[in-house]
C-alpha cells in the first residue's frame, strides 16, 4: 500500500522547502505509473495514462487511441510504397473514425478516444515503489537546481574548501553542497596540500554533471590575486582605488597595476598598507610571491618605465602602431630590468601590452622579450 501520509508530507515539504508545486510532482508520479504499468501489463504502440489520487491513494489506468482518417494511415493489408510518409495504422494506438462515431457521434479526425484499463492486484507494490523513486529524482533535481543556484552568483569569488584527496596531482575539495577540484595546472606551484585542510581558491567555473554540481578552481588566476586585494584594500571595495591591469607568474611573482579616482587617496600606499600589512596579507596567502605594486598610467613611456620597477630606467622610447617599447637603463640596472630568467621583462610586457627591448646606456642591447600580453583588465 501507499503510505498517503507520508506523500503529502514529502510533497508539503518539496514545496515549502525546494520550492516544487506538488502539481509538478504529482504530474511526474502518474507520469511514472503509467509508464511502469505498461512495461507490466502493456503492449507495443499503446499510449497509457495514468490518474493517481493523492487522497485515496488509488491509481485509475486509462488507454488512449487517437482517431484516425483510413485515408491518412497505412492499413493492415496495404502495401507500402517507396518514399510513403503516411504513418502505418496501429490497432492499439488507433482508432478508425467510423468506429470512434459509434463511441461519440460528434468525434473528429485527432482526437483521443479514452478507455478504462483493468486494476491489477499487485499493482500496489509497484506503484508504491514508482511514487518513491519519482519523489527521489524529484528531490535530486531540486537539490542540483539549489546548488547551482547557489554556487552560480559566486563564479568569480573566492570561496574555501576542506581538501578531500589529492589524484594525480589534482585536488579534490568537499565544498558542502557540492565537489570542487583545483587542477594541477591551476595550483600555485611548489604548495602541498593536506588531507583535512581548508583553502580557499577562485570559483572559475560551476557545470553541472549527472552526479550533481561540480566547481572548478584556481589559486594560480590572476583574478584570485585581484580578489584577495579586495578582501583587504577597503579602497578597492568603494570604488576609490581600481585594479587595471595584472601579470602573475603564481608562486614566483607578480605586477599589479593600480589606478586612484580620488586625487587625495595614493593608490599604491592602499594597496601596501601601513607597514606593508596589506600586500603581506596577500603574499602569505600565495606562499611568499613577491607582488611589485605600481601605478597606472595612460602616459604610455610613464607606464613602461615604471612597470620594469625595480630597475630605474634611464628613457623610454614606444611605437604606438607596433606596441613596442625599447627602454635604455643604466648597465648596472640591466640586469635588474631584464629579472632573473627574463622574468621582470616578461611580466612589464604582460602588464603593459608592449613588446619591450632592454638597453643599456652604453648601447650594448640586453634580452628582448618576445612574449604578447596575456592578461588585461
Amino acid at each position: 500500500m501507499i503510505d498517503i501520509k507520508v506523500i503529502n508530507s514529502v510533497l508539503g515539504q518539496l514545496e515549502e522547502e525546494r520550492g516544487i508545486p506538488r502539481e509538478k510532482v504529482m504530474e511526474a508520479i502518474s507520469v511514472a505509473l503509467a509508464t511502469a504499468y505498461k512495461k507490466e501489463y502493456g503492449k507495443r504502440g499503446q499510449i497509457i495514462r495514468a490518474d493517481f489520487d493523492i487522497n485515496t491513494g488509488k491509481t485509475d489506468f486509462y488507454q488512449v487511441k487517437i482517431v484516425v482518417d483510413p485515408a491518412d494511415v497505412i492499413m493492415e493489408d496495404d502495401v507500402e510504397e517507396e518514399g510513403e510518409t503516411k504513418v502505418r495504422f496501429n490497432p492499439e494506438h488507433h482508432m478508425i473514425i467510423e468506429d470512434a462515431k459509434k463511441i461519440k457521434k460528434d468525434v473528429v479526425v485527432d482526437e483521443e478516444i479514452i478507455f478504462p484499463l483493468e486494476a491489477k492486484d499487485d499493482f500496489g507494490r509497484i506503484a508504491a515503489q514508482t511514487a518513491k523513486q519519482v519523489i527521489i529524482q524529484k528531490i535530486r533535481e531540486a537539490e542540483k537546481v539549489s546548488v547551482f543556484g547557489e554556487f552560480g552568483v559566486k563564479e568569480n569569488t573566492i570561496i574555501t574548501g576542506t581538501v578531500q584527496r589529492i589524484e594525480r596531482g589534482n585536488v579534490h575539495l568537499d565544498m558542502g553542497r557540492a565537489s570542487g577540484l583545483i587542477p594541477y595546472e591551476e595550483q600555485i606551484p611548489g604548495e602541498r596540500y593536506r588531507q583535512g585542510e581548508k583553502i580557499r581558491a577562485l570559483l572559475t567555473k560551476v557545470e553541472e554533471n549527472p552526479r550533481g554540481v561540480f566547481l572548478k578552481l584556481s589559486r594560480a588566476h590572476p583574478t584570485f590575486l585581484e580578489k584577495l586585494f579586495e578582501q583587504e584594500v577597503p579602497e578597492i571595495v568603494a570604488g576609490a582605488v581600481e585594479i587595471r591591469a595584472i601579470a602573475r607568474e603564481a608562486g614566483s611573482r607578480s605586477k599589479v597595476a593600480v589606478f586612484s579616482k580620488d586625487a587625495h587617496i595614493d593608490p599604491v600606499g592602499s594597496m601596501v598598507g601601513q607597514r606593508g600589512v596589506r600586500v603581506s596579507t596577500v603574499m602569505s596567502e600565495l606562499g611568499g610571491e613577491k607582488i611589485d605594486i605600481i601605478e597606472w598610467s595612460d602616459d604610455a613611456k610613464l607606464f613602461v618605465a615604471d612597470s620594469l620597477s625595480p630597475a630605474r630606467v634611464e628613457s623610454v622610447e614606444v611605437n604606438l602602431e607596433t606596441n613596442t617599447a625599447t627602454v635604455e637603463v643604466a648597465e648596472d640596472q640591466q640586469s635588474l630590468a631584464i629579472g632573473k630568467g627574463g622574468q621582470n621583462v616578461r611580466l612589464a610586457a604582460k602588464l603593459t601590452g608592449f613588446r619591450i627591448d632592454i638597453k643599456s646606456a652604453k648601447g650594448a642591447e640586453g634580452e628582448e622579450n618576445t612574449e604578447e600580453v596575456v592578461e588585461e583588465k
